[in-house]
């Protein structure tokens, strides 16, 4: 009796190790992050940082050479066109030194004497021109009484058009000579003062706002010089340099989403333009980038309703592809499982290895077009401990 109470025990102690070995040595599940495989609607974007532009832009310059007197008018102003946005005090020309002043004098000097010359040229070409015409008339006297054979006369005849030809030539040079004297005069006239003379008014090219006062303190501007720009900023527009290898995936009329930082209201807007050319832009790392120039425009509503105004930075999303219902899973679910695209589904407690077909991609989510079903739930992020089989426990249980 004894002997087999003893094998009992022995029994129930080797059940018991073994029940407390099977526990110590049963598989732990992983704790992973699940998501389930939702329907919804799905926009592929290329995201860029962009800016506005007023769409018309005048930039009005100084009409004349003078003193720029301090333009009033403030960036933000209103006007009108036709307005007197600025006025412009001509100044007189600048006095000479002592050596530019014997430069213009020797001039004159010069100038004087060429005109002297050519006066002589003209005395002399017009004596030459009344010997001609007496010789011309001898000769026609002469032919007439058969004293004298035609071709003398058709000789004193041309002998008189050179005549001729040569005095209207020093004519001519007297003229010149007496304007060239005249503009060296003018080197040496003294400076008339200018605080008489009006002022020229700068006006408004047409209706807008002061956009940028590029002169605003009194000083001497040349003839050309910008001096303010105005626009419409409620007429405003949206350039993004997007990478070339983008710019080909976007076409005109694309719907776009513009968001400006730190305000919560967004703005519809259409692509008008791809400008044709491109231009090199090194990037913050140092990289040498194609980039083109994307126009867009508000699509609904004002710019100016947005609080948006000239040269604004806007965050640019521009739709490259969008479906309202597709079968959709998160992108951190997706590795590479040899040449196609795969994910972890849990199912009974367990995580089973599943290839999947994709179709548009973006940042977060991607379209499932075979593989998965509405409702399954696969790991996101998973972990190098996780394979096919691998018993696991969702951390979010609601998922």
């Amino acid at each position: 009796m004894a002997g087999m109470v003893a094998r009992r025990r022995l029994w129930i102690g080797v059940a018991v190790v073994g029940v407390l070995l099977a526990v110590a040595f049963w598989p732990t599940p992983v704790e992973v992050d699940v998501a389930p495989v939702t329907r919804g609607p799905l926009v592929v974007t290329v995201d860029e940082e962009g800016r506005t532009r007023v769409r018309e832009r005048f930039v009005v310059a100084a009409p004349v050479t003078g003193r720029l007197l301090r333009i009033a008018l403030e960036p933000g102003d209103r006007v009108r066109q036709g307005d007197t946005i600025a006025r412009i005090q001509p100044e007189p020309p600048a006095l000479l030194d002592a050596r530019t002043r014997a430069e213009a004098q020797a001039a004159v000097e010069s100038a004087r004497a060429a005109l002297g010359r050519a006066r002589a040229d003209e005395q002399r070409a017009a004596a030459a021109l009344a010997q001609a015409e007496r010789e011309l008339a001898r000769a026609r006297r002469l032919a007439e009484a058969g004293v004298v054979p035609a071709q003398d006369l058709d000789l004193r005849e041309a002998e008189t058009r050179l005549a001729r030809e040569t005095a209207s030539a020093a004519g001519f040079a007297v003229r010149a000579a007496t304007a060239d004297l005249r503009r060296a005069d003018a080197r040496l006239m003294p400076a008339s003062g200018a605080s008489g003379a009006a002022a020229v008014p700068v006006r408004a090219p047409a209706d807008g706002v002061i956009l940028r006062r590029l002169r605003e303190s009194e000083t001497l501007v040349p003839a050309g010089e910008p001096l303010v720009e105005i626009g419409d900023p409620a007429d405003l527009e949206f350039v993004v340099d997007l990478l070339s290898t983008d710019a080909v995936r976007v076409q005109e009329g694309a719907r776009a989403i513009i968001e400006q930082p730190g305000a919560s209201a967004t703005l519809e807007a259409r692509v008008r333009r791809i400008e044709p050319g491109g231009f090199t832009k090194i990037s913050a790392l140092g990289v040498e980038e194609q980039r083109v120039n994307v126009i867009l425009e508000p699509a609904n509503g004002s710019a100016e309703e947005a609080a948006l105004g000239d040269a604004y930075r806007v965050d640019v999303r521009i739709v490259l592809w969008e479906a309202a219902d597709v079968l959709k899973v998160p992108t951190s679910a997706l590795f590479r499982d040899g040449e196609a695209w795969a994910v972890y589904v849990v199912a009974d407690g367990r995580a089973r290895l599943t290839r999947v077909e994709l179709g548009q991609q973006t940042g977060r989510e991607a379209e499932v077009l075979s593989g998965l079903d509405q409702g399954a739930r696969v790991i996101v992020h998973p972990a190098d401990v996780v394979v096919g089989g691998t018993h696991v426990s969702p951390r979010n249980q609601g998922a």
